[in-house]
């Protein structure tokens, strides 16, 4: 029953490998598909699963999420759906902050309430997939366990950035590994056989990875808690559970992305422009909930578009777009030629500003290969032509190269002419 489910988001940490884009924000509040949020995709999987208690627990750059969350998620007073912000907070007992993802949990057992449910969902905030979690808690149930994780074959070039797991032919899990460098263990937790081909790599799926998706038996993770000081649930306490109750693997076959690097956010948000992306958006039975902002319709004047999708209150004068996200309120001048970006758009519409050029992109710039972070504005003539997948790194005043990607960050201003070519 949906009342015996307690859902917990874990907000993330500092999100490095996102930066710039978590400069100013935590991962689950970075902008997504030109409208939504991260924190949007386990809110919306909760409440499409018919759960509806949903606890997300933040701590770093939080002030984007919070006001994300509280402007979405307003339920109806008689309601007993909720989105409850948990805010890491100095007590009587303790004063540091979350030292991991399951001291997150121990610190918030008394607004969990474990012992009025049967269940608890522990999710990541920072992952891109749709998933029925009705269908993991009755895996669960049936499989006897005290705690599930959800598992998803994965190529061995991206074990080193996940937890990976050997189970049985019960789908027992015997052994966990949490990000795995040495060769050896790698080795170790290969599957007999690879579970098939990756959609994007053609690489084989030789090992099962951890998604970040834990059903816990309530009694069970409060007592785990408890009784131990272990401060992360994939390097510690996950292990140890493993030689001490019955942990089950729920095998996962759908779309899932962690969205950890640059290089991962650009190609998930570009790949929703694809004829069938492996994440559809348009399905009616399973939305994806967001804020409702009541703007415009986006406005095309004389553009050309291709393989795009344009948010709310864009207007795009007469230019080219190919292959690329065009974010809310975004504003593209005449002559100007977009390509394989990310645009993020805007919180508000502004004209010219003490000397300043307009927010928006200005007329004339030639943009390929970027990440265009909110508020930015992109001078007259400005270019930017990133190459990504090159492997190039580089750390500039007014912006970024991650892998190729240029990353213009929040709130910058190029001056007219401006050239920035990876």
């Amino acid at each position: 029953m949906p009342e015996n489910v307690v859902c917990a988001i874990l907000g993330g940490g500092r999100g490095t490998r996102l930066f710039p884009l978590t400069k100013e924000r935590c991962k689950p509040a970075v902008p997504l598909f030109g409208k939504y949020r991260l924190i949007d995709v386990p809110v919306s999987n909760c409440l499409n699963s018919g759960y509806g208690r949903i606890f997300v627990l933040t701590q770093f750059n939080t002030a984007s999420l919070h006001r994300h969350i509280s402007r979405t998620y307003s339920f109806d007073a008689l309601s007993e759906r909720f989105v409850e912000i948990l805010a890491a907070e100095q007590t009587l007992e303790r004063g540091d902050w979350y030292q991991g993802t399951a001291d997150a949990i121990r610190q918030n057992l008394r607004h969990l309430r474990l012992d009025e449910v049967d269940y608890v969902l522990v999710l990541s905030g920072d992952h891109l997939y749709r998933m029925d979690y009705r269908e993991m808690v009755r895996h669960h149930q049936e499989a006897g366990a005290c705690i599930t994780i959800a598992a998803k074959p994965v190529t061995s070039s991206e074990v080193s950035s996940l937890g990976i797991l050997r189970a049985d032919v019960e789908d027992v899990v015997v052994a966990f590994a949490e990000k795995p460098k040495d060769q050896q263990t790698v080795d170790a937790f290969a599957l007999p056989r690879p579970a098939g081909i990756c959609p994007v790599t053609g690489e084989p799926l030789t090992h099962l990875a951890s998604m970040g998706v834990y059903v816990f038996s309530a009694g069970v993770l409060k007592e785990l808690l408890q009784q131990t000081d272990f401060e992360d649930f994939g390097s510690e306490l996950i292990p140890y559970a493993i030689s001490r109750c019955r942990v089950a693997a729920f095998r996962f076959s759908g779309y899932w992305e962690d969205i950890g690097t640059i290089s991962t956010f650009y190609r998930a948000n570009l790949e929703m422009t694809d004829p069938l992306p492996r994440m559809n958006l348009y399905d009616e039975n399973w939305p994806l909930y967001t804020r409702p902002r009541y703007l415009p319709p986006a406005k095309i004047a004389s553009a050309h578009v291709e393989r795009s999708l344009v948010a709310d209150g864009s207007i795009v004068e007469k230019s080219e777009v190919f292959h690329s996200i065009v974010g809310l309120r975004s504003v593209i001048s005449e002559g100007c030629r977009i390509s394989d970006s990310v645009l993020m758009g805007h919180d508000f519409y502004d004209g010219p500003r003490g000397g300043l050029p307009p927010l928006g992109i200005g007329p004339g710039c030639q943009i390929s290969g970027a990440i265009v972070d909110k508020n930015t504005r992109l001078g007259e003539s400005t270019v930017i032509r990133g190459r990504p997948g090159c492997g190039l790194d580089l750390d500039e005043a007014l912006y970024h190269v991650r892998d190729g990607i240029v990353v213009v960050p929040r709130g910058v201003v190029l001056p007219p002419g401006t050239h920035i070519v990876v």
